[in-house]
């Protein structure tokens, strides 16, 4: 591991060419995935396969050592056995290389001698040639704007480009991530599976995002450090700049032992990984569903201060269990779900009418009250005006909605939701519940999604979100953990 600046790694995420190292004719081995992934998500650059058996690959030429390539290659993919790190890497020197990515594994992870003394060497050679090792043991980079998919996968999905960036010391955890975000509509910046650290680190990579046009939102799965202060200046650095936000894995005994095996981290004891992530300004998430569930929120509403809760509990299907649900979940999360305004009751009385309806907050729609779509048009404009609440949650069972209003009224419900924010100045959260029409759910959530109104799948979720993004450490009494 180097110190020093981070400004140069754009070609981590922008190479003008990339060599696969390991790469076949047969298209079912990982680096023959890593061409057919380039090519399938749209790189535009030169890609070489290399391999010493030679032949084709798509119709590329695999040509059968990096001296053979006719091109300047700027990125070296290695997927090739540990016994053969060193002789590629003084390769790479040769070929004035910029940066070698280590999909091998092998290495001090395995806890052995021989694995610590090979990484030892291998950061040596790098320190000579003046080229960076990403990993080993790691699946890369990804960028959806420069058509770099994430590990050897042939089927190259990036999803939408964006402004949310993340780095994961495990390539698994990364490649979840970006699994949940195609699907939940977050879109991605850039990404980076950085291993074993044995040079580029998470603090580099934190650094570069800090500085990153490109980057609004930063994400970050971590096991262990070996320069914690160096770790703590990078994330407060990018904390100060714009929201992080960081699951740490290997917080218990069993896990951090995971995570010497997996990555050989070394991991402290989680109350201390918790005060410097709080003194750094960071948000620490406990989960990659609340790592994902930050960063969706943070996209879809920018930075948010959501206190007080306005909860409507159901739409024309009632129900005071998930009203008194939402209500516990907001307060477990320490946010507020303060009693609407006299006005706004008076109004809703009206409107809804008591028999079977909560109005005070939440407010759970009766289907005896229920009076159509105007109705509930009407309901939550009086809601959203209300002057106690800041954000409003909102759950919606979309198999209950359609057998009241049927999918065409349905979807005109949902796009007066989607002007709420604009007409009332305060954000919105769907909670859209598991029904028993999947498809029919999926659908509205992407309707949603598409509109930038973020979506959960349970209270519990989305009052998580909104108190891990309001409350961020930055904005309370730090801790003097690093002075």
């Amino acid at each position: 591991m180097r110190n020093g600046s981070s400004a140069g790694l754009m070609g981590v995420f922008h190479p003008g060419s990339i060599a696969v190292v390991g790469a076949s004719s047969d298209e079912r081995k990982s680096g023959a995935k890593w061409v057919l992934g380039l090519r399938a998500a749209g790189y535009s650059g030169a890609i070489y396969p290399v391999a010493a058996s030679g032949g084709s690959l798509a119709g590329l030429e695999i040509h059968r050592s990096l001296s053979a390539i006719p091109g300047d290659v700027e990125y070296v993919v290695a997927s090739v056995p540990a016994r053969s790190v060193l002789e590629l890497l003084n390769e790479c020197i040769a070929k004035h290389v910029r940066f070698v990515q280590f999909f091998t594994a092998g290495f001090s992870e395995t806890g052995s001698a021989e694995g610590v003394e090979l990484e030892r060497r291998m950061l040596q050679a790098a320190h000579r040639g003046g080229l960076r090792i990403i990993g080993p043991n790691c699946i890369g980079s990804f960028c959806p704007s420069a058509g770099i998919q994430l590990g050897p996968t042939p089927l190259g999905k990036t999803g939408t480009p964006g402004h949310v960036s993340f780095v994961s010391q495990s390539g698994g955890i990364a490649a979840k991530l970006l699994e949940y975000g195609v699907a939940r509509h977050i879109h991605f910046s850039k990404g980076i599976s950085v291993g074993n650290c044995i040079d580029l680190d998470t603090s580099d990579f934190l650094d570069f995002f800090a500085d990153d046009d490109e980057t609004d939102y930063v994400g970050a799965y971590l096991e262990g450090t070996r320069d914690g202060r160096r770790l703590f200046d990078a994330l407060r650095r990018t904390a100060s700049k714009k929201p992080v936000v960081v699951w740490k894995g290997g917080r218990t005994e069993a896990g951090a032992a995971a995570a010497r095996s997996h990555t050989g981290s070394l991991a402290s004891a989680a109350p201390v990984w918790s005060a410097m992530l709080h003194q750094s300004g960071a948000i620490e998430a406990r989960s990659l569903e609340e790592l994902a569930d930050c960063l969706l929120l943070m996209q879809q509403l920018g930075p948010v201060r959501a206190h007080n809760v306005g909860i409507v509990g159901g739409l024309a299907d009632g129900g005071g269990g998930i009203s008194v649900s939402g209500s516990d979940a907001c307060n477990d999360n320490g946010l507020n779900v303060p009693m609407l305004h006299q006005t706004t009751r008076a109004q809703l009385l009206t409107l809804i009418g008591d028999v079977g309806s909560i109005l005070r907050n939440p407010v759970d729609i009766s289907p005896a009250q229920f009076r159509g779509l105007e109705t509930i048009c009407r309901s939550l404009r009086v809601i959203a005006s209300d002057p106690s609440v800041d954000v409003i949650m909102l759950q919606e069972d979309v198999d209950i909605m359609h057998s009241y209003l049927g999918v065409a009224e349905t979807r005109q419900v949902n796009e007066h939701i989607v002007r709420l924010p604009a007409e009332s100045g305060k954000p919105i959260v769907i909670v859209l519940p598991v029904g028993s029409v999947e498809a029919d759910r999926v659908a509205v959530e992407n309707q949603f999604l598409t509109m930038g109104i973020p979506v959960f799948p349970t209270m519990a979720r989305a009052a998580g979100a909104l108190a891990l993004v309001s409350q961020r450490p930055h904005q309370m009494e730090p801790v003097l953990l690093y002075k």
